[in-house]
């Protein structure tokens, strides 16, 4: 008897009609996020309101992409079912974001030996596509501050 493919995929974003317009700035390689028209805060995850004032008056706004590092953790090993789709990936790092505009953003620290990313690296965005037409915004060291 063959045996089964075990091999697991990634889990994708769902794309939602809040999510869409951050998604379809990410194919064009572009980091936006929504921002409040009421009291100018920026929000972070998508949402249909303002986190700080509860306006529905959000406008997606390009972002610089650069901030630094918060806090990180290297990834160096698949625990539940869930994570099997990162496995050829590992080690990895996962990191906390500081944009500087202000939004702390989650995700990966690429481009870059793991034993040296540190806290206050400075990073800027670069974009990765991780299936046919969905793009994931990541952080690689800034050459230049």
């Amino acid at each position: 008897m063959a045996e089964q493919n075990k091999e697991s995929a990634k889990p994708l974003p769902e794309i939602t009609p809040v999510t869409q317009p951050f998604w379809e700035a990410a194919k064009d390689k572009r980091l936006v996020l929504q921002r409040c028209n009421s009291c100018g805060s920026f929000v972070w995850c998508p949402r249909p309101y303002c986190s700080e004032c509860g306006s529905n008056q959000l406008v997606w706004t390009p972002v610089s992409g650069r901030g630094t590092v918060y806090s990180f953790t290297v990834i160096r090993e698949v625990v539940g079912r869930g994570a099997r789709g990162f496995e050829k990936e590992i080690p990895y790092v996962v990191a906390w974001i500081d944009l500087e505009e202000g939004p702390r953003f989650v995700s990966n620290v690429v481009q870059c030996p793991i034993d040296e990313v540190e806290i206050g690296m400075p990073v800027e965005t670069v974009f990765e596509e991780t299936a046919p037409g969905i793009f994931l915004p990541k952080f690689k060291p800034r050459s230049s501050i």
